[in-house]
């Protein structure tokens, strides 16, 4: 019962305007061990993420008062927490925006309840993996408890994906990673989305990093390689 046998029950916020949906996925993730929240607009939403802090948010796009995108937005001011975003076929929803405001995966209505579970769990699972050390190559620190990046002594403000995205890449430096390999390790083997997800990100890593964004290079046909010279 519950995610991962845990004793903890992991909170989960459901933001949609559909308060049958709502109500659906609240039987079905409850059923499952989870302790679930409701909101019915980003405005609501904002506030129980910033007061019940919960471990995931499934946030509907196209909502009343404030929309999907800019309550991603609102929330990644304050919460990593992995944000699902869930919008209907055919509407008219850009990815790389959904993406760009801090959200982690999307599912498209209508969906299988099972797919989306899949989803909530592979989340929760890549959230909780987080390690306790200190990663080091050049310039480059990185905690991975306190999740901080430093580039010679300057702290860079990454949200959860691009910080997951960055030690992966500083785990590995100098091997060269198929975009495939960074879906499966960084969004996790049961990922549904495109690949284009990693271009996607690994552009506004590059961005952020500034003068070090050239660190991250690109091998055509293949993937990316991250190269750093230790010695000044």
């Amino acid at each position: 019962m519950g995610y991962g046998g845990n004793e903890k029950r992991n909170r989960i916020l459901i933001v949609d305007d559909e308060a049958k949906l709502r109500a659906m996925l609240r039987m079905i993730l409850e059923n499952r061990g989870y302790e679930v929240l409701e909101a019915a607009n980003g405005r609501e939403a904002v506030v129980q993420a910033m007061n019940a802090k919960p471990e995931l948010v499934i946030l509907d796009v196209m909502m009343p008062v404030m929309d999907g995108i800019d309550c991603c937005r609102e929330i990644r001011q304050f919460s990593d927490c992995p944000i699902i975003m869930l919008t209907a076929k055919g509407e008219d929803y850009d990815q790389v925006s959904g993406l760009e405001s801090g959200a982690d995966d999307y599912v498209v209505k209508p969906f299988s309840t099972s797919v989306l579970i899949a989803r909530v769990e592979a989340a929760l699972r890549r959230s909780a993996g987080i390690s306790t050390s200190i990663l080091m190559a050049g310039d480059v620190t990185i905690d991975t408890q306190s999740r901080e990046v430093k580039l010679n002594g300057a702290s860079v403000d990454l949200n959860r994906k691009e910080f997951d995205l960055f030690c992966y890449l500083c785990e590995n430096r100098d091997m060269v990673l198929s975009r495939s390999q960074i879906l499966e390790n960084v969004w996790g083997y049961d990922y549904l989305g495109s690949e284009s997800t990693v271009d996607t990100h690994m552009n506004r890593l590059r961005k952020k990093l500034g003068a070090y964004g050239g660190l991250i290079k690109t091998v055509r046909g293949v993937g990316y390689r991250f190269e750093v010279d230790d010695e000044e």
